[in-house]
């Protein structure tokens, strides 16, 4: 960064940081979103061939207490952890530890059993494995322990053929991929991620947050509400504790998940209404998404829902759910973190190239199960369509995995380019907030702009 690299804050705003004037832009987008109320607090960060570009922040990290957002603010970043577990599993695959092709069975004897005994990893890399909920209800006790939630998924039988489609496995992701990697190695997610990911790469990301750094973390706060007979329409709630959620690909924001239950200080949800949707109906994907977020019964809440975040006092903000380093939603990191992550990752430093290259490459692709709107992954990481970057101009390089309430971490190994966004205000499913995707894509844009 040269003529503005002071850390400074900007004038008229909340936000500080810096800002290479060749993405100017994307410091107005940030700004924008704190005058207009879309933002609480956030950081945005982003490296260019390696290089730091933009490390902007500012905000409340907790509106209850006024606490401001800091440089070093921690956030945790829900999903965003998925691309971080699959690293970590695909570095055990590097090593010839791991068969990415072979049967789960083949390290996890006790899996192979109910009609799960040819799933592979891949299927539990890529949503397919038809194990998206964990059907009995997972006691607090459990809360932190992994191997035990893994042993009620191996008792399951599948929801539908592994192998034949594809449907988001929200919570289960984790502790599925969580056990194979800790029957091959010995370790969990989190101490890979500590020992040979974070810790030697000096990446401020922790699976598993220590006490000192969940104390400072962001504290997540829901986002606007459809109230009822507002203008919403007549609006309903979805599960109980729902935090209001995901930026959608549900006809805004083009990037993120769908509600979850993860109660937040803010108490009654956020949620969306299907009178939000004109012009859309009964088999439409994004009409039937918002209508199965609003019954506690659909298969996509139930996957979302258990473990039940919200029998937890604050839900996500417990600090049982940030130390517990779920390895589908547990990452806590800040912007420049994740982002580094992804720096690491693109520069060969993490996984070699040609591992990259094969784990970015499309393995799915279209309607999702649990979703219902179409949605892509590699080996644990998403592509472009509607649930992650349905691509700004440029972006269709680009990997990485959303997280609910509108977190991104985001790699182009084509474009040499990393971002990372966390913030606290979760956003509503439908109504969306479209945060990161204008962040993402005025850095496109200004990309695009150098290249002229």
């Amino acid at each position: 960064m040269t003529a503005d690299d002071e850390v400074r804050e900007h004038p008229g705003t909340t936000t500080s940081g810096r800002c290479d004037p060749r993405f100017a832009r994307v410091r107005e987008v940030f700004d924008r979103h704190f005058a207009d109320g879309s933002e609480l607090g956030a950081a945005f960060a982003v490296y260019l061939d390696g290089e730091a570009v933009v490390d902007l922040w500012g905000g409340v990290a907790d509106r209850r207490t006024g606490r401001a957002w800091e440089h070093h603010t921690p956030a945790l970043a829900y999903s965003c952890t998925k691309a971080v577990t699959a690293t970590a599993a695909l570095l055990l695959a590097e090593r010839g530890l791991l068969d990415v092709t072979a049967p789960v069975a083949d390290v996890w004897p006790e899996f192979g059993r109910r009609g799960k005994e040819r799933i592979t990893v891949e299927h539990l890399f890529t949503h397919q494995a038809g194990l998206p909920t964990v059907e009995d209800p997972v006691p607090v006790e459990e809360f932190e322990d992994h191997a035990a939630i893994a042993d009620r998924l191996a008792r399951q039988e599948p929801i539908w053929e592994p192998g034949t489609a594809h449907g988001y496995h929200a919570l289960t992701y984790g502790f599925l991929l969580g056990e194979v990697v800790r029957r091959v190695s010995g370790k969990s997610v989190g101490e890979i991620v500590a020992t040979e990911i974070a810790g030697p790469l000096g990446l401020e990301l922790w699976l598993g947050a220590p006490d000192d750094v969940a104390a400072r973390a962001a504290r997540l706060s829901a986002g606007d509400r459809v109230r009822p007979g507002g203008a919403g329409g007549p609006g309903a709630s979805g599960p109980a504790g729902d935090s209001g959620a995901g930026d959608s690909g549900a006809g805004a924001s083009g990037v993120g998940e769908p509600p979850a239950p993860a109660e937040t200080d803010a108490g009654a949800p956020a949620s969306p209404s299907v009178a939000e949707l004109p012009g859309r109906g009964p088999g439409d994907p994004i009409y039937e998404m918002a209508r199965a977020s609003l019954d506690k019964d659909s298969l996509m809440n139930r996957a979302l829902g258990n473990p039940a975040v919200h029998r937890l006092p604050g839900g996500a903000n417990h600090p049982v759910i940030l130390r517990a380093g779920w390895p589908a939603m547990g990452v806590v990191t800040t912007a420049r973190g994740l982002a580094g992550f992804y720096r690491e990752l693109v520069a060969g430093r993490i996984l070699r190239p040609e591992t990259l290259r094969d784990a970015v490459r499309r393995r799915v692709h279209g309607p999702d199960r649990v979703l219902f709107v179409d949605s892509s992954f590699g080996l644990g990481y998403m592509r472009p369509a509607l649930t992650f970057l349905t691509p700004p101009r440029g972006a269709g390089t680009a990997f990485g995995h959303t997280g609910m309430g509108g977190f991104l971490g985001l790699g182009d190994v084509e474009h040499g380019l990393a971002m990372g966004y966390t913030m606290n205000k979760m956003a509503n499913a439908v109504s969306g907030s479209m945060r990161a995707y204008h962040l993402a894509e005025a850095v496109y844009d200004a990309l695009g702009q150098a290249a002229r």
